[in-house]
């Protein structure tokens, strides 16, 4: 059982930390965008 909840709790924390990083790394691309792209003067 407890084996079970180790192994559990592991697969969560990868989750985790893989959502974190995809969400950091789509945050650093939408901030290069904007920081790159010409202003709209319209």
């Amino acid at each position: 059982m407890l084996k079970k909840l180790l192994i559990i709790a592991g697969v969560a924390g990868a989750t985790f930390l893989v959502v974190k990083k995809v969400r950091e790394s789509s945050d650093e691309r939408a901030l290069w965008h904007e920081a790159t792209t010409a202003p709209d003067l319209r």
